[in-house]
């Protein structure tokens, strides 16, 4: 079977197998008593040192705080509003700040949700374009950071870029049919400032504390000036812009929670319209559309088979290059970065697949092992055995457009890679601590099917693995 078939075996798998749940999850023999849980109310209070790791980020160190409002408890587990606050420094020289705010009463019949994120990244990871198509020099990598080796300077920063991302919206979603079918309508503004002094990198700080035989050499240029220097990307957005941008979209959702769902529908489509009289620098039009489903195997959260199907497209022939790695996302969580990383492809390296078009499907079988109360608090630990996949299924146009003389370079890095790309699949498991539905920590570890490729075009094209700490469910 061609690799290229391999995502739709596991989309169209994955639906048969969820309807097949749904059908029998009545006649499951092996279904728990309830337990009974203590009912939260009014405020509650989650401040927690912000101390984690992500593989492509390194060590956290920050502090957040998540305030629920239950009010009278009848909505419980789901709260009234919520307040998040975040403040995160990385090793590897990333900064997030987060303020994001969800309301579902202010407004009558309306839920409110806006979000200011910050995120300063000193090497944010750039691999190119369209996946497979570019080349990932792992055995460069990995001899850069042999310690032993005086011969190989450190290669990471040719996969490195200086970026600076504001990202402020305000959305809102209105009742259709049952409280099951929304509306969706907001406002979205961004602001990404890429490269320093000219250039992709400030390698005086890159190079800082490094043995001089270790350091990234000044003639060495990354992919992100390669790609500049071929014409792959323009001048004219190279550096970054504004992007100004109303969303619109229907969202479907049954769920029978919202922290830590076990059953029901999570359905959404909505389009990005980012025209050039809003204030956009460079005009483009996305659309995208996701399809999460979440299927009891034993009931009262014991065992639950959950998936998502994404799609984030783009309408026309172009969208500037520095809109494409996002996951859009509407309500009161924030736009996820990265076809790779915690977020979107846990165990791939951040941003690694890019393109116009690009299809992702997250599957999870998550077992809830134990629950019970303390300290007033409802408490549980679950652990999980996932697979992540996606694909560019559009190409970013790679053609070259630069000056005649750096053509043969040109045609020596396209050689190296595949002539379109194929499913980037991972698989992994996880353990997560569970408060209150809704707070919810995560360790989670992931690995790149393509490690273990006997193809050596694919074999260690993306990565090998990620170990994760983080906050809440992928999905």
């Amino acid at each position: 079977m061609k690799l290229r078939n391999l995502l739709t075996l596991v989309c169209a798998s994955l639906f048969t197998m969820g309807a097949y749940a749904q059908q029998s999850e009545d006649n499951i023999a092996a279904e728990a008593p309830a337990k009974k849980e203590i009912i939260k109310t009014g405020l509650n209070f989650g401040p927690l040192p912000a101390v984690a790791f992500d593989a492509d980020k390194g060590f956290q160190m920050g502090a957040l705080l998540n305030i629920y409002n239950f009010g009278d408890g009848s909505t419980y587990p789901n709260p009234y509003s919520q307040w998040y606050f975040e403040a995160s420094f990385f090793t590897k020289g990333s900064q997030l700040f987060v303020i994001s705010y969800d309301n579902k009463t202010l407004i009558p019949g309306v839920r409110w949700s806006s979000n200011f994120t910050l995120t300063n990244d000193k090497a944010m990871d750039f691999y190119g374009f369209n996946g497979y198509m570019a080349h990932y020099d792992h055995e460069q990598v990995a001899l850069g950071k042999d310690k032993a080796n005086q011969d190989a300077f450190i290669y990471t920063p040719k996969y490195r870029m200086n970026r600076v991302a504001v990202l402020f919206k305000t959305d809102f979603t209105g009742n259709i049919w049952n409280n099951k079918l929304f509306w969706e309508a907001g406002y979205h503004l961004s602001y990404f400032k890429h490269g320093y002094d000219g250039k992709a990198l400030n390698l005086e700080k890159i190079n800082k504390g490094k043995e001089e035989y270790k350091q990234f050499p000044e003639g060495e240029e990354p992919i992100f000036d390669l790609y500049r220097k071929w014409g792959i990307i323009s001048e004219e957005e190279a550096w970054g812009g504004l992007n100004s941008a109303l969303r619109l979209g229907l969202l479907y959702d049954t769920r029978d929670k919202e922290g830590a769902p076990s059953r029901g529908i999570w359905a959404e489509a909505h389009t990005t319209l980012a025209p050039k009289w809003l204030g956009t620098s460079i005009p483009y039009y996305r659309y995208s559309a996701t399809f999460r489903h979440y299927v009891p195997i034993i009931e009262n959260d014991i065992l639950t088979f959950a998936y998502r199907l994404n799609y984030e497209g783009t309408l026309g022939k172009d969208a500037p290059y520095y809109v494409l790695p996002y996951i859009t996302v509407m309500g009161q969580s924030y736009d996820r970065d990265g076809m790779g990383g915690y977020r979107t492809i846990r165990g791939i390296m951040r941003n690694r697949v890019q393109g116009l078009d690009m299809a992702s499907y997250n599957v999870e079988l998550r077992w809830r092992f134990v629950n019970f109360a303390l300290f007033n608090q409802n408490i549980a630990f679950g652990l999980s055995a996932f697979s992540d996949g996606t694909m560019v299924t559009r190409n970013f146009d790679m053609t070259f457009r630069g000056d005649e003389q750096y053509r043969a370079e040109y045609d020596e890095y396209m050689a190296e890679g595949l002539d379109k790309d194929r499913p980037h699949i991972t698989v992994g498991a996880g353990l997560r601590f569970i408060m209150n539905q809704n707070f919810i920590v995560a360790f989670e570890y992931g690995l790149p099917v393509s490690k273990f490729s006997k193809d050596e075009l694919i074999k260690n094209q993306d990565g090998n693995g990620a170990f994760y700490i983080n906050t809440g469910f992928l999905f």
